[in-house]
């Protein structure tokens, strides 16, 4: 009847009982490294490579005792997840410290608050935007991005790096510092990448693993936010917009017109990292001190559409708020570089149907909301409806 023991590799050594076991194994599976590490024969070895077809495919034939050599603890973004999908229970796990776990303890951080995300067989982007949008954050790199690309994405955030490179091995090589220091840098497989603000090591003390505690509350009432008289998106407003544009971890968010930054700062309150592009030196002022007020993370871009959009990395959703001239190359472009979404504010009529013909054009899919609130007033001991200007919400998706 087979077995199958997965084996946790790290700096420590491992219990009698897990090396009783690899000594008895029918079958070994392994990276390369590992299974040299131990000295295991070639005849009972399956070497982990690519897409595992292989080496599962030599675990479904063996009847004995199968041991599986994995990094750290392979219950954590490792092995054991593919290993439960394809056989199934039964599986015996001997985790050894994950590569996250050491790799604080080697920074001589708390981890607690930490985010962990992967760029190993996925697309980084995610990866990328939680490191804008969040405090702390572990990134486990892949061989085609790694610490090095990682580092020249969050350039100019202020973020303190970590590298920990092959902990455990006679070369393991640990390195501190900025973003251009890692840049420059040739980096070996594998690796994990602390990335972090120094301002923000050590929180406050908090009740839920990752700081990934719910917001208390969202479409803020606009006295949240400083902003001159009417000059703000109404919190009513701001709820469709927030639901049409979905923002949440590993999403990356532009508000172009951002005048307040209240768009901005609710998408990075959810989790989202957000870019807030203004040009008026005044705004710009304020969106700094709202953002601040906050505590939130929002890239803040001085610069007027179109031509500031052009280098700002790919979105996600995008939101319109405000356009001086170049109504409808900032509309073009934002149909060409957002990925899921555009969602207008738009109080001038004469702007509402070009704007849903722009996006049809770039083969999104429309639909325009009128939207109009109001809100109760009380005048002595009579109340009446005080009607707030009325605002058409057009949104495009991609399919």
């Amino acid at each position: 009847m087979r077995r199958i023991f997965v084996m946790g590799v790290g700096e420590e050594d491992n219990s009698p009982h897990s090396r009783k076991l690899l000594h008895e194994a029918d079958l070994v599976v392994g990276g390369t490294r590992h299974l040299e590490m131990f000295g295991v024969e070639s005849g009972r070895t399956a070497v982990l490579r690519g897409d595992l077809s292989e080496a599962f495919s030599r675990i479904d034939s063996s009847e004995g005792l199968v041991v599986v050599l994995a990094s750290g603890d392979p219950g954590f973004f490792g092995i054991v997840r593919s290993l439960r999908e394809r056989f199934g229970e039964g599986l015996e796990v001997s985790p050894a410290v994950s590569t996250v776990s050491a790799a604080f303890a080697l920074a001589g951080l708390p981890w607690d608050d930490a985010v962990v995300v992967s760029a190993h067989g996925r697309e980084p982007r995610p990866a990328i935007n939680v490191c804008r949008g969040h405090h702390k954050v572990a990134v486990f790199t892949a061989p085609d991005f790694g610490p090095a690309e990682l580092a020249r994405e969050l350039e100019g955030s202020g973020r303190t790096f970590l590298v920990a490179q092959r902990l455990g091995e006679d070369d393991e090589l640990v390195v501190k510092g900025g973003a251009e220091e890692i840049a420059a840098q040739e980096w070996r497989d594998p690796n994990v990448v602390l990335v972090w603000d120094e301002a923000r090591s050590v929180g406050a003390k908090g009740w839920i693993s990752s700081g990934v505690e719910s917001v208390r509350g969202w479409a803020l009432p606009e006295g949240e936010f400083e902003h001159p008289s009417g000059m703000i998106t109404k919190s009513e407003t701001r709820a469709l917009i927030l639901s049409r544009l979905g923002p949440g971890r590993g999403d990356l968010i532009w508000d172009i017109g951002a005048g307040s930054g209240s768009l901005a700062i609710e998408c990075a309150r959810l989790g989202a990292a957000a870019i807030a592009i203004e040009r008026d030196p005044e705004s710009l002022a304020r969106i700094r001190r709202n953002v601040e007020n906050h505590n939130v993370y929002v890239d803040v871009i001085d610069g007027e559409a179109p031509e500031a959009l052009k280098d700002l990395p790919e979105p996600d959703a995008i939101f319109i708020g405000g356009t001086g001239g170049g109504f409808e190359a900032i509309v073009k472009l934002s149909a060409t570089r957002a990925r899921r979404c555009v969602v207008l504010a738009l109080i001038g009529l004469e702007r509402v149907v070009p704007a849903g013909e722009i996006l049809e054009g770039c083969g999104l899919t429309v639909e325009t909301t009128f939207l109009q609130t109001s809100r109760m007033l009380g005048i002595g001991d009579m109340h009446r409806l005080v009607p707030e200007s009325g605002v058409f919400v057009v949104v495009g998706r991609h399919e």
